[in-house]
């Protein structure tokens, strides 16, 4: 997030993605992909490991909503230290009024749990932007990865990050998160806080 000392600040605005020449394939149900390559013995056995129960039967988790990703939960992961979790199953407007205390200069995770239902989600991605007093001083993006529905909750958990340490690190911020993917679908924003502090204390 930042070096010892310093914290970098970003001189654009709410910055767009940056643009690529790749475009995701056409969005397929999982009923259109299982009737693909039907002569293709391995490669029905492949899907069948890939899909798992999702090729004899569509999984519905939540029959209320018609989302196919619900998420559930972003956890803080620190090392020797118990996960602290944000329900993002509630009223999520809220989620700003609680803040996190990340020590400074600690290494940690953020680990999202998320449940998919009804067909396959291809190309999920985690975008974070973080704030401070307005002012946008960083942005992470990670590609999670596509993934079938299942019953069980399934996880993604980014690389290590270091928080920044310093005086001039300490202080309040705030954070834009969004579950996207290569549809363009929002599966959930929500904003929250954390403060970095000398100590955990």
């Amino acid at each position: 997030m930042a070096e010892e000392e310093n914290v970098h600040i970003e001189t654009t605005h709410e910055e767009e993605e940056e643009e690529t020449n790749y475009k995701p394939p056409p969005e397929k149900t999982l009923q259109e992909m299982l009737q693909q390559d039907l002569d293709d013995h391995s490669l029905q056995k492949y899907k069948e490991t890939l899909l798992g129960a999702a090729t004899t039967a569509s999984i519905i988790v939540d029959p209320s909503s018609e989302k196919r990703v619900l998420v559930r939960k972003l956890v803080l992961v620190v090392d020797g230290k118990a996960d602290n979790a944000l329900d993002l199953t509630g009223d999520i407007s809220k989620l700003k009024e609680q803040s996190f205390t990340i020590k400074e200069g600690i290494s940690y995770k953020i680990r999202i749990d998320f449940h998919v239902q009804r067909e396959i989600v291809t190309g999920l991605k985690y975008v974070q932007r973080t704030f401070r007093s307005g002012i946008p001083v960083d942005k992470m993006t990670h590609m999670v990865g596509s993934y079938a529905p299942k019953e069980e909750i399934q996880s993604y958990t980014t690389p290590m990050e270091d928080a920044p340490s310093g005086l001039m690190a300490r202080g309040h911020y705030t954070v834009k998160s969004l579950f996207t993917d290569d549809d363009g679908n929002e599966h959930l924003k929500w904003e929250w806080s954390f403060d970095i502090k000398k100590d955990w204390n």
